[in-house]
């Protein structure tokens, strides 16, 4: 058990760091290939957050642990949605400028709803998984289009801000990109190698632990980038690193680990965390528009949003001990 757990911190940590040279790297060798900003803010870096969820995800359902591949992918959005969006609004009150941003509110909605309806079957077949990927491929290319038709966005002028702080020659962003995948990877072995055998020394089930501590550890890229943005003043990137990794996770995430293995979805997952994520994802929507301040998450909200993730992690505690 102590060498187990030992291997998920240390997993986490690499995890973590490996993330961040990853997306840095890919951000400014894409910029070095003449990649506009607002295509590098959406494709690259949000790709990039999201690569620790992809990663082991994908190794999870090819070791058979389909649990913690679901459970990492919802979880996240959970996660994203209640604890790191809600401590994001808590430090500086996000305002929504960016149309695409409006937009990717209304998509991730109906994603949800058909995430909810694919696991209501308890399983993600491979043509589930084909499903998935077929629409992740058709919303990037349409996101993409519908930010480069217009000839100014809030969310390229913040990301090439970003970019502007953050330059490096082109052979460090190549080094750093292969270096940060290549520790993504092997980090995400040792990540799912300690939680699997967390979880059978516990006696709990794959699915808790992925929803939890795997679910938490790989969306602190996704925590970090939110809150430096916040604090910058860059709510459209602090706003779309959250939305744009839940599309990714709820489609890219699943779509890949279920194309690998089709994944059985316990009862629990449509029960229970379907059911918070979409709540969530619904609350996010209404706040996100706002009726009385159009386009603004306050720290009231904010609050409100860590103390549903509260709730819910007590919720997953009590199951586990029951």
């Amino acid at each position: 058990m102590t060498t187990a757990l030992i291997a998920l911190v240390s997993g986490l940590v690499l995890l973590i760091w490996s993330a961040d040279r990853f997306v840095e790297g890919s951000a400014s060798a894409a910029r070095h290939f003449g990649m506009p900003p607002l295509m590098i803010g959406m494709v690259i870096v949000g790709f990039g957050t999201s690569a620790p969820e992809m990663v082991v995800s994908a190794l999870a359902a090819s070791q058979g642990n389909g649990g913690i591949a679901l459970g990492n992918a919802y979880g996240s959005n959970i996660t994203n949605i209640a604890l790191i969006l809600g401590l994001t609004a808590l430090i500086s009150p996000i305002t929504v400028h960016s149309q695409v941003l409006r937009k990717e509110l209304t998509i991730l909605t109906a994603v949800t709803a058909l995430a909810g309806w694919q696991v209501s079957d308890g399983e993600i077949s491979l043509f589930d998984a084909l499903a998935l990927l077929g629409v992740f491929g058709a919303l990037v290319v349409w996101t993409i289009w519908q930010g480069l038709r217009k000839n100014t966005d809030t969310l390229g002028s913040e990301m090439n801000q970003e970019l502007d702080l953050h330059t490096m020659p082109l052979r460090y962003a190549l080094f750093w990109l292969s270096v940060g995948l290549a520790l993504l990877i092997v980090s995400s072995r040792i990540l799912v190698w300690g939680a699997t055998e967390i979880a059978r020394g516990l006696g709990i089930s794959d699915l808790i632990i992925g929803l939890t501590i795997v679910a938490v550890g790989t969306s602190l890229p996704e925590l970090a980038s939110s809150i430096i943005a916040a604090r910058r003043g860059e709510h459209d990137i602090a706003l779309g690193n959250i939305l744009g990794s839940n599309l990714f996770n709820t489609l890219a995430v699943v779509g890949i680990a279920g194309a690998i293995r089709p994944l059985a979805a316990e009862p629990e997952i449509f029960n229970r965390d379907m059911l918070v994520m979409a709540g969530l994802t619904l609350s996010l929507f209404v706040i996100g528009y706002g009726f009385r301040r159009a386009g603004r998450i306050n720290r009231i909200e904010g609050a409100l949003l860590v103390v549903c993730y509260a709730g819910y992690a007590a919720w997953l505690i009590r199951t586990a001990l029951g």
